[in-house]
């Protein structure tokens, strides 16, 4: 199609090694109007869920006297001998893991969802209940007890980005929905430091799964193209776009509840992982590292965030309107100890946030894509 020539032939430069910052480009500028709200009380709307966001920039400003989070620990071991995802040790179901040299996967030794639960279903007026079958794996990124992603070598990522395909596939084939994510940091739930993400599986499509798919269909049904698609056009060398390359665009997205939150765009027409080439596989590769050594040298600790693909469903109907993407989710609003809450008027009315898209992607674009780790010392394979 054309518009798929046109959209694989726009944007940035090619992938390659991270530069210390992002040279400052001739954005496109606001005109008057778009300033004047933007620097009040106004609403977003996120045409990807179908849903609105508060944005208060005034805020920013407000004293804070509440929680701080413990800053995380930096200085870990290459090797824990307590931890039951380093190779050769023994895990709590009492297994042990091999001396694993790359990725390792495993059934979750506590899953949240069983291949072999009961499909019953029940309805007792407005109460309704059904069962639902699936499995959970546990993805270990690395043998080393003290990497993450940002501080491995693109090659290493590239081997994760392989792994996600392939999870995608074999999984795919028994279970509607399948579902990549990291959580990373004692801050958002990570029960072990140890480089690991997750893959739940399940026979049903989960809430925010289904609302992306609606208006997802609803907008290639409109137009014929796909929504993400559309978006990547409109944000490119716009104020929100963090980095971009040939086949990847990385932006605070306009609709951002997260103060920090960015979206991972394919900028060709892909359905799943397991549509990218070898040279999308590797430029995401260089992205995703480009980007988490930003969150890091943001407010210099390991930023804890979590992160998932979203891509087409298994099952019988047609998903050209699907566009592959990444969303990630990081909770640190002011500094590496004051988060944001979701609560109050967030769970009783309407998402808010207090920081502007605009601004948190300028404050990702001017720190470093260089951890200071790397600078010293050759990147870990």
């Amino acid at each position: 199609m054309a518009e798929a020539a046109a959209r694989s032939k726009r944007g940035g430069g090619t992938a390659g090694s991270p530069s210390p910052a992002t040279p400052a480009k001739a954005r496109r500028p606001a005109p008057p109007a778009v300033l004047r709200i933007f620097s009040q009380p106004h609403r977003r709307y996120n045409p990807l869920i179908d849903e609105w966001v508060l944005v208060s920039p005034e805020r920013t400003n407000r004293p804070w006297l509440g929680r701080r989070d413990p800053a995380p620990p930096v200085n870990l071991p290459a090797y824990d001998p307590d931890c039951y995802l380093c190779p050769g040790n023994v895990r709590a179901n009492g297994e042990t893991n091999p001396k694993y040299a790359n990725t390792f996967v495993f059934t979750n030794d506590f899953a949240a969802l069983r291949p072999d639960s009961a499909m019953e279903r029940i309805e007792e007026g407005l109460l309704r209940a059904e069962g639902e079958q699936g499995t959970c794996r546990v993805l270990c990124f690395s043998p080393r007890h003290d990497l993450t992603m940002a501080g491995m070598s693109p090659p290493a990522v590239r081997r994760i980005i392989d792994v996600w395909a392939d999870q995608t596939e074999d999984l795919g084939r028994r279970f509607r929905w399948v579902q990549l994510f990291e959580n990373r940091g004692e801050t958002m739930g990570a029960s072990n430091p140890h480089p690991h993400g997750q893959v739940w599986a399940g026979s049903a499509l989960p809430r925010e799964a289904a609302r992306e798919d609606a208006s997802q269909r609803r907008w290639w049904e409109a137009t014929g193209r796909e929504l993400l698609l559309d978006y990547a056009m409109q944000e490119n060398e716009g104020p929100r776009v963090v980095h971009e390359d040939d086949d990847w665009l990385i932006v605070v997205p306009f609709w951002a509840l997260w103060p920090f939150e960015t979206l991972v765009i394919a900028k060709r027409p892909a359905r799943r992982l397991t549509d990218l080439d070898d040279k999308q596989r590797q430029s995401l590769a260089e992205s995703l590292i480009n980007l988490l050594s930003r969150y890091d040298n943001l407010f210099d600790l390991p930023f804890p965030y979590s992160m998932g693909w979203h891509q087409a469903p298994f099952d019988s109907g047609d998903h050209d309107h699907w566009q592959l993407h990444a969303h990630f989710y990081p909770p640190l609003l002011r500094s590496a100890t004051v988060r944001k809450f979701v609560v109050g008027y967030e769970m009783l009315a309407e998402n808010q946030r207090d920081l502007t898209p605009e601004e948190a992607a300028e404050r990702l674009r001017t720190v470093s894509s260089v951890r200071p780790d790397r600078q010293a010392a050759t990147r870990s394979a």
